[in-house]
């Protein structure tokens, strides 16, 4: 599926306005833009994208906030701080609580770039709900442009406990310089024609190390879905692991989002995991046949899927260059993906 779907804007994109791509953040971190202790390892630079890691602290937090502006993150924490985490031996982080963690990496971004984060496509395949703060932005997830200063996380586990550490990475950090032009969208369907169509999780599994792959069985987390006349029923408060209908391409001088329909046609939540970096689903990159992972969560009432119904939106933005390590050059796990779990998993046998 190209971003030729549904154009937004038929008028050519502005190349000093854009996401920057790996060799554009490698740029920035020598300039120490990006800074953190111990420095920034090559293997956190993604195609169109910087992996950040959990620092020494979190906190159990009894609610959710946001800093007002001109006030710092660590100001308001004792406001609602329970009690205080040591990550460094590894700590697990219970479903149905709410922590706050630091992170490594500091910025110090030039006045013409700003930032954006999302989980980690493995953060968002187990459930766990993640979002970025920052000093002084009411605003989950935004980085204002020439933000000095701290990064922390709020983690909130809603299905399964996870193990973490100092380390571990949990999100991703987009860049960009302005505002790009939006190239186009495209509407993405779900797949319940298969034999497997899906995965609903298990509420009282056990715990899962978010740091080490292909270590669980899969069964002992994850219910497997067959179809029923091309259908599938959505149970309230439920977890499920489905596919796109339609393989995914993302040219190697775009990036792509997944965002939410107009809840007017399904009161559901899809994709955790935004991001889809520059190269996936693309053949020269090893990536021809992959389809787009949904993570789906039903809210308030059971509501009934049926195959190739509409259930998110991807949106296009331009890279102010082509990735020059796109998505798949080192292999990438969800590189030609169907219907998989999380890397933490084994295959199903």
């Amino acid at each position: 599926m190209s971003p030729s779907s549904d154009a937004l804007d038929a008028a050519p994109a502005d190349a000093s306005r854009g996401i920057l791509p790996c060799q554009a953040l490698d740029a920035l971190i020598a300039a120490g833009a990006v800074t953190a202790r111990g420095g920034i390892g090559a293997d956190q630079v993604q195609p169109a994208s910087i992996d950040l890691r959990l620092g020494a602290r979190a906190w159990r937090v009894r609610a959710s906030f946001l800093p007002r502006p001109g006030r710092a993150v660590m100001d308001r924490l004792p406001d609602v701080a329970m009690h205080q985490l040591d990550l460094g031996p590894g700590a697990v982080l219970e479903r149905g609580c709410v922590y706050i963690a630091e992170v490594q990496e500091v910025l110090a971004l030039p006045p013409d770039i700003e930032g954006r984060a999302n989980p980690k496509s493995s953060t968002g395949r187990v459930d766990l709900f993640v979002r970025l703060l920052t000093d002084g932005q009411p605003a989950f997830d935004n980085i204002a442009a020439g933000y000095a200063g701290r990064l922390y996380l709020e983690i909130a586990p809603q299905t399964f406990s996870v193990l973490v550490r100092t380390g571990t990475r949990l999100n991703q950090l987009r860049l960009r310089r302005g505002v790009p032009r939006l190239l186009a969208s495209t509407r993405v369907g779900v797949q319940l024609a298969d034999a497997v169509v899906g995965f609903r999780a298990r509420r009282h599994a056990g715990v899962i190390d978010m740091d080490v792959e292909g270590g669980l069985d899969p069964r002992d987390f994850w219910d497997r879905l067959e179809p029923r006349r091309g259908e599938l029923l959505l149970d309230p408060g439920e977890f499920y692991i489905l596919a796109s209908k339609t393989e995914l391409e993302i040219p190697i001088s775009e990036a792509a989002e997944m965002t939410p329909i107009d809840p007017a046609v399904g009161e559901f939540r899809v994709h955790y995991a935004g991001f889809f970096d520059p190269g996936f689903g693309v053949e020269a990159a090893g990536g021809a046949g992959s389809r787009g992972v949904l993570e789906v969560r039903s809210r308030e009432t059971p509501f009934l899927l049926e195959d190739g119904q509409t259930v998110a939106k991807l949106v296009f933005e331009p890279l102010t260059e082509p990735a020059a390590r796109p998505y798949g050059h080192d292999g990438s796990h969800y590189q030609r993906q169907g219907l998989k779990l999380s890397k933490h998993f084994r295959a199903w046998d």
